[in-house]
């Protein structure tokens, strides 16, 4: 199979879908995390965003696999420049990051649906510390994840528009 042909994979319309689909993961990613921290600080955003922000979490880690199998797919049409490997490399540290922020999310949503009731009636500390460690981890997650974004972002423009 020559590199066109992998490459054809993923175009769309004759256009690498790198690209493409980057923006959605640089657009999404951080919104993600700012609903995760708004949840923390503000219970009115909480409750509105509620599953929202485990979903979209959840298409963020979908996507940023796609998003790296297409940048491959591109690299193998550009070549293995040293600016190309730099961002992929920074490229690939984003995966670990979506996984913990879908996973606190998502955890956070379900303190807040299902776990947190029962447990103010019984235990009321063990409820405000569950409720401090979500928060101390949405903010972990969601302050790595966009310095992340950030970094792969810039490492992107320095490969397409050099240093």
């Amino acid at each position: 199979m020559n590199s066109l042909t992998v490459a054809g994979a993923f175009e769309i319309g004759g256009l690498p879908l790198h690209p493409l689909i980057v923006h959605l993961v640089v657009v999404l990613t951080p919104l993600t995390a700012l609903a995760l921290v708004l949840s923390v600080f503000w219970p009115a955003a909480r409750r509105r965003l509620a599953i929202v922000t485990p979903l979209a979490a959840l298409f963020v880690l979908i996507l940023v696999p796609i998003t790296v199998a297409a940048g491959e797919s591109l690299k193998e049409v550009v070549g293995p420049l040293p600016a190309v490997e730099r961002h992929e490399t920074w490229g690939r540290m984003l995966l670990p990051w979506a996984i913990a922020l879908f996973v606190v999310a998502a955890a956070q949503w379900a303190w807040y649906r299902f776990g947190r009731p029962g447990v103010v009636e019984e235990r009321p500390s063990l409820a405000r510390v569950t409720e401090v460690v979500l928060g101390v981890l949405a903010i972990g997650v969601s302050i790595g994840t966009i310095v992340m974004i950030v970094l792969i972002g810039d490492s992107g423009a320095r490969a397409v528009w050099g240093s």
